[in-house]
């Protein structure tokens, strides 16, 4: 039992620090806050839902997608690994990742691009979810999935907050919060990469 919550712990913890909440309503805020409440609740409530079955596609089909491109569980681990490490990277020195970025605002639905993707469902989430979700069988994808959608539930009432909670935190909150979200994907995706190694090493002996 001690080892399932340990999982489930770690699992939101990546999911919550690669999906930064905190920071991730700062955009939302940016993108949205002129909106009126009841469209930006309807904006974070689409967002999310395609969010969540993004990461559910990728969570699901996963094993199916290896055996397609001929894809190894330790070559996931390992370009994951480097994936996460550089957003992480990036966040702790006080700038966000291209790969997780908001900048580019084009026309269109602001809900899929750029909140769902790459905002929030980004190439380092999508790692993230297939390392947690194939390490451990069909129990390894429930937890993923209810960690997620825990996970999405709280960003909803983050967005849906946005004004009040960065009034709260301010910048120099927002700052620190960005930081240490940074510090922790940096060990995850090192602890990605150390595993990675370690299995392709093992395969060959």
């Amino acid at each position: 039992m001690s080892d399932i919550v340990s999982h489930i712990v770690t699992v939101f913890l990546g999911f919550f620090a690669i999906m930064n909440p905190i920071a991730n309503t700062a955009a939302f805020a940016a993108l949205v806050g002129h909106k009126s409440k009841e469209q930006q609740k309807k904006i974070a409530k689409k967002a999310l839902l395609i969010t969540f079955f993004v990461i559910l596609a990728f969570s699901v089909l996963g094993n199916a997608i290896f055996h397609l491109f001929g894809i190894t569980l330790p070559a996931l681990r390992i370009t994951g690994g480097i994936l996460v490490f550089i957003i992480g990277y990036h966040m702790i020195n006080g700038s966000g990742s291209s790969l997780h970025s908001a900048e580019r605002v084009e026309q269109g639905d602001l809900a899929v691009s750029p909140l769902a993707v790459p905002l929030l469902a980004g190439p380092g989430t999508i790692a993230t979810a297939m390392n947690y979700s194939s390490s451990a069988g069909f129990v390894g994808i429930l937890i993923t999935l209810s960690v997620f959608a825990l996970l999405c539930i709280i960003t909803f009432f983050c967005f849906v907050y946005s004004s009040k909670i960065l009034a709260v935190i301010g910048e120099a909150g927002l700052s620190i919060v960005t930081r240490l979200m940074g510090l922790i994907l940096a060990v995850i995706g090192v602890q990605m990469f150390i595993e990675g190694v370690i299995a392709v090493i093992d395969s060959l002996n």
